[in-house]
C-alpha cells in the first residue's frame, strides 16, 4: 500500500488574502497556520503534501508557502481551474467563483495515486486530527464494492467564535459512521452550546457536543472516480438554478455515496479545538492559542528545523 498523501485546498487563498500579500502570522517567528498543519502532519507520518491552488496565485504561493515547506516535505501542486469540466460543459459567462471542494479535490486526480487526507489551508486542526486520520488511512486500504472513508469530527462547541456566525456541516452519526451531513450557514455560539437560524428571526438550539465536519477527510484513491462520476449530474441539476455561484461540495458526494450504499464514512472523533479566522477579531484568539501551546510544549518555537 502506498503511503498516504496530504492534500491541502488552497485555491481560494488569493481572493481571501489579497494575492497572498496579507497573510498574517500566528506564531512567534512569523509562522502561518499552514506551517502548524504541516508540522503536525509530518509527526503523524505524512511525507508528501499536494497543494491545490490556482495558476493565478502560483508564483506568490510558492514564494510565501511552498518553497519554505519544500525543505521538510515532498511538495507537489495541482491546479483548480474553472474550465476543468466534463466533456460537453462550459463555464457560464461571467462566472468567477470556483466550483467548490469536490472540484478542488478532483483537480488533484493526476497528482495523487494512493490514499490521501484533505484539509483547508487556512484552518488549524491540531495534532490529534492528523494522527487519527493517518492511522486510519494506513489501516483501511481501498476495497472493491464498498469504500471505507473517514472524516474527522469536531465537537461544535470547539469550532464556534464569539465574533459572529459560522457555517458548519452538522453530522448525524450512527454506530460510529456518518449517516448524513446538513449544512447550516448561520450558527451562533450560545453559552456552551449553539443556535442556528435560516431566516435571521427564528433560532433553533444545537448541542455543543454535536459532531461537525471541518473539511478534514480521509479518502482512498477511488474517491476520484466517485467525484468524476457524480459531477455531470450535479452540473445538470445546479447550473440552471445558480450558474454563477453553485458549488460542488464534498458533503454532497459523501451523502450521495452513503444513501446509495456505496460507501461508509467512519467518524474519527477529535476533542481538540479547531481554529480559523472567519472574522478579523478571531486573530487574537488564534495567536494566543498557539502561544499557549508553545508554552505547554506542544510546538517548538521554530517548526522547519
Amino acid at each position: 500500500m502506498k503511503k498516504p498523501v496530504l492534500a491541502v485546498m488552497a485555491a481560494g487563498m488569493g481572493s481571501r488574502y489579497g494575492g497572498l500579500k496579507q497573510i498574517d502570522p500566528v506564531g512567534s517567528h512569523g509562522q502561518l497556520i499552514i506551517d502548524y498543519s504541516i508540522f503536525d502532519a509530518r509527526r503523524a507520518g505524512f511525507e508528501t503534501v499536494v497543494f491545490i491552488i490556482k495558476h493565478e496565485i502560483e508564483a506568490p504561493f510558492k514564494q510565501a508557502i511552498g518553497d519554505r515547506l519544500s525543505k521538510v516535505m515532498d511538495v507537489r501542486y495541482a491546479y483548480q481551474q474553472l474550465d476543468d469540466l466534463p466533456e460537453g460543459y462550459a463555464v457560464p459567462s461571467g462566472r468567477e467563483k470556483p466550483w467548490g471542494t469536490s472540484h478542488a479535490i478532483l483537480a488533484a486526480r493526476d497528482v495523487i495515486d494512493g490514499p490521501f487526507a484533505v484539509i483547508n489551508a487556512d484552518d488549524y486542526y491540531g495534532p490529534e486530527a492528523f494522527r487519527v486520520i493517518y492511522d486510519y488511512l494506513t489501516a483501511h486500504p481501498d476495497q472493491d464494492g464498498l469504500y471505507e472513508y473517514a472524516m474527522v469530527g469536531y465537537q461544535l462547541k470547539n469550532t464556534v467564535t464569539e465574533n459572529g456566525s459560522v457555517a458548519r456541516g452538522i453530522c448525524q452519526v450512527e454506530n460510529g459512521c456518518l449517516t448524513d451531513v446538513v449544512e447550516r450557514t448561520k450558527i451562533f455560539k450560545d453559552g456552551k452550546d449553539a443556535k442556528f437560524t435560516e431566516d435571521g428571526e427564528t433560532f433553533y438550539p444545537l448541542s455543543g457536543d454535536v459532531s461537525v465536519s471541518m473539511n478534514c477527510w480521509a479518502f482512498g484513491n477511488s474517491m476520484f472516480s466517485e467525484l468524476e462520476k457524480r459531477f455531470p449530474a450535479w452540473l445538470d441539476e445546479n447550473l440552471p438554478k445558480n450558474p454563477d455561484k453553485c458549488e460542488y461540495f464534498l458533503p454532497f458526494v459523501v451523502n450521495s455515496m452513503i444513501k446509495a450504499g456505496e460507501g461508509k464514512i467512519k467518524v474519527l472523533n477529535c476533542h481538540e479545538t479547531w481554529y480559523g479566522i472567519t472574522y478579523k477579531e478571531d486573530m487574537d484568539s488564534v495567536v494566543n492559542a498557539i502561544k499557549k501551546m508553545r508554552a505547554e510544549g506542544v510546538y517548538p518555537d521554530t517548526l522547519l528545523d
